[in-house]
Formats: C-alpha cells, sequence, structure tokens
C-alpha cells in the first residue's frame, strides 16, 4: 500500500505517487523500518513520535468498506494547553478536498449534464479564447492558439495546462468568490498544451468546481452538502468550521530544527477567524475541514463502488473512471479524476500531511490525521509506521 505525499498549496507542484522511501535517520524511527508484530497497537507505535517531539498528535483510522476496525488518537492536539488529541478532533485536510469535489462533478456526469472531454468553455464561456505560452524569456511571453481548449477531463487530472493558482490568489488561497477566482484563470494563459503533461494544479479542481456550480444552478457548496455530505452522514465537514468546532480543531505545528521541537504555526493559506462566511468563501482544492470518522464514510462509499449503507450515490463506472490512471502512457504520474493513483489503490494527501489510502487489494482504508506543516520532513516517518503497524495487524 502507498501513503500518498500531501500537496503544499504553497507551491505549484509536488510529487503525489509512490512509497514513501525516507531515509530513517531516527532511533525511534529505526525501530520501525521492518513491520512491527500485529500485536503492537497504533498508540504504541506511534508514542515515540510524540515522545521525541516529531509528532505532536494524530488520529489513526482503519476500516474495511464496511466496518471501523480500529480508531486511535495519540499525543497532543493543544501541546502547550497539555490538551490531548481527542478522536473526534478536526484537521484542515487541504488537497483531499479534490476527491470529494471531483465525486460530486462526476455525479452530474452520471446524470448526462456533463461530460468529460467536452471542453470546459461549454459550461464556462470566458475559458474561450485561452492561449497557450510557446516561448518566454525574463520579461516577455509569446503566445499562440492550443491545439485544442482544455477539456473536463484535464482539469480533473492536472493536464490541463492551468497554474496552480492565480496572481488574483493573495494573500491567502480563500479570498476570492469561486466566480471570480476562476474568471482570472480564464484570463491566465496556459503553462503548457492541454493534455501534455502533468503540472498540479489547485485552479484546475476549482474550475471543476464552478462547472458545478453552473450547471446545477446552485451553489458549489451547497451542491457538495446536499449530495454528498448530507447522505454520507459527514456532519463534521465543511468549509467554515463553526466556534464549537474551532475548539474541536487540532493546532498545526512546523519543525524547529534548531531547537529539536516542534513550533506552533497556523494555516497560512487560509484567512482568520475560520468561521467568517463574509470574507471566506469554499474553495474546492483544499479548502475543506473533516474528521477522521467523516472521512472514512467517504473512502468507504468509494471503496463499495459507488454506495453507501445500501445507498448508490455514484455509479460503478464513475468511480472506476476516477480512480484510473488519467494521465496519458507518457506522463509518468499517476493521477485520476481528483485522485492520486497506483496499482490496486487510490486516495490523496493533504498540505499538512492529512492522508486517506484506499487499498483496493487489501480492502483497506487507511485514514491518518495531523497538522503538520512542512511535509514530508516533518511527520512522514510517524506517518510510515502507522501505514505498517496497521497493515501488519489488519492484513489478511
Amino acid at each position: 500500500m502507498n501513503f500518498i505525499p500531501p500537496h503544499r498549496p504553497a507551491l505549484p507542484r509536488r510529487g503525489l505517487i509512490g512509497l514513501l522511501c525516507l531515509a530513517i535517520a531516527t532511533t525511534a524511527a529505526s525501530v520501525w523500518a521492518a513491520p512491527p508484530p500485529p500485536s503492537l497497537s497504533v498508540e504504541s507505535v506511534l508514542q515515540p513520535f510524540v515522545d521525541s517531539h516529531s509528532l505532536a498528535g494524530a488520529v489513526t483510522l482503519v476500516a474495511t468498506k464496511d466496518e471501523v476496525l480500529s480508531l486511535a488518537a495519540v499525543g497532543f492536539a493543544d501541546i502547550a494547553g497539555r490538551k490531548h488529541m481527542r478522536s473526534d478532533a478536526l484537521f484542515w485536510i487541504a488537497s483531499q478536498s479534490k476527491p470529494m469535489t471531483a465525486t460530486t462533478l462526476m455525479m452530474l456526469v452520471d446524470e448526462g449534464k456533463v461530460h468529460l472531454d467536452d471542453p470546459v468553455e461549454k459550461y464556462l464561456p470566458e475559458f474561450k479564447g485561452q492561449m497557450v505560452v510557446a516561448e518566454r524569456d525574463s520579461e516577455h511571453a509569446l503566445l499562440r492558439k492550443p491545439d485544442h481548449p482544455i477539456t473536463v477531463r484535464e482539469i480533473l487530472s492536472h493536464t490541463s495546462g492551468l497554474p496552480f493558482s492565480s496572481a488574483l490568489e493573495q494573500p491567502t488561497l480563500d479570498g476570492l468568490p469561486l466566480r471570480d477566482a476562476v474568471r482570472s484563470y480564464a484570463m491566465t494563459p496556459l503553462q503548457f498544451p492541454p493534455g501534455s503533461k502533468y503540472q498540479y494544479s489547485n485552479a484546475g479542481i476549482n474550475t471543476a468546481g464552478r462547472i458545478i456550480e453552473v450547471v446545477s444552478g446552485m451553489p458549489y457548496e451547497k451542491f457538495m452538502t446536499e449530495r454528498l455530505f448530507q447522505p454520507l452522514g459527514m456532519k463534521d465537514t465543511t468549509f467554515w468550521p463553526s466556534e464549537a468546532q474551532v475548539k474541536r480543531l487540532a493546532k498545526s505545528y512546523k519543525p524547529n530544527q534548531e531547537k529539536n521541537a516542534l513550533e506552533l504555526t497556523t494555516v497560512t493559506q487560509l484567512r482568520y477567524p475560520l468561521s467568517d462566511r463574509g470574507n471566506r468563501y469554499p474553495m474546492p482544492a483544499g479548502g475543506l475541514f473533516s474528521t477522521a470518522t467523516d472521512t472514512v464514510k467517504f473512502c468507504q462509499m468509494i471503496l463499495n463502488g459507488g454506495v453507501y449503507k445500501g445507498k448508490r450515490l455514484l455509479t460503478e463506472e464513475g468511480v472506476r473512471e476516477m480512480t484510473r490512471k488519467q494521465t496519458g502512457p507518457d506522463i509518468k504520474d499517476g493521477y485520476g479524476l481528483g485522485f492520486s493513483t497506483g496499482p490496486g489503490w487510490c486516495g490523496h494527501g493533504g498540505a499538512y500531511a492529512t492522508n486517506m489510502t484506499i487499498d483496493r487489494e487489501r480492502g483497506l482504508i487507511l485514514v491518518w490525521m495531523v497538522q503538520h506543516a512542512g511535509y514530508p520532513g516533518n511527520g512522514s516517518q510517524s506517518q510510515e509506521a502507522f501505514k505498517k503497524a496497521a497493515l501488519a495487524r489488519f492484513s489478511k
């Protein structure tokens, strides 16, 4: 099973796919270079990382498509306040929002209201006439017409040529209404011919969110709530955590190498207060907050071919399309439609090291919830230790 390294929203591109093969330098981590005995609990495996100040705290969950096998909390949600991590802690799941957004768009594909190979400009006319950069120097760019306009499939698979974000999305990524953010992408030249390469793009997934609005006639966030979160019972999944939910929000930390400690930080990509619906806007590519128990419900629906507790939300064909490699044969990066993909698995990571992996071959789901900036150096060894412990204990 592969754990997917999360993307960092401040950067334009990071590799998602593949096994984490980091050198294990600390004594605590080297203990787990080999799979631990099945009798060891997740808490006992992770506690050394808390003790060595490389992990603040985590919530872990292991499940099948039908039941939760393990739910554990370790360490602290607030180190200075000595507030222990709870299993119902809330986390910014960042780019794990991408497969959830893609799922709701695929519902419209299932209904015949959107077609994956349609040009985006069919639904969003502002994209008509968009150009691609042919040559560039330090001061100028030569533009030309692309071979074909970007398609819905390409914006969902990071092959559209759209940038990570636009110049207007400053100083945070949630400061523009979705309509305005997407218009700014349409005014931005494509960075490469559509379909020719992979480049991680929040702009593409945000554009998919805007298509949902236009086609459904409903605000994106309302469509997500009514068509995905409510049917799955994801009561803690939101773009705007309430004051009560903020009290359950795990604090964010980054590594301080000089002090060999974790330093308190914030979610720098978002505006505060997080509950402010007047000045913060939903970000389809990375704006959601959630819990481990909410996130696993989404994963169970995917692992069960689009069905959750007997109710079908998505067709099996839609799930297969999302979770297979959509990047072309000449592109080594494996990405589906909103999902990271690999042989026998799919999933996604988040900027602050949250992660969900759906292992179809083993029939297992692994959810890893932390709030660590500076990934992969910060917290990656503890994440790998959790994966090994979970597989040793629950693989058949």
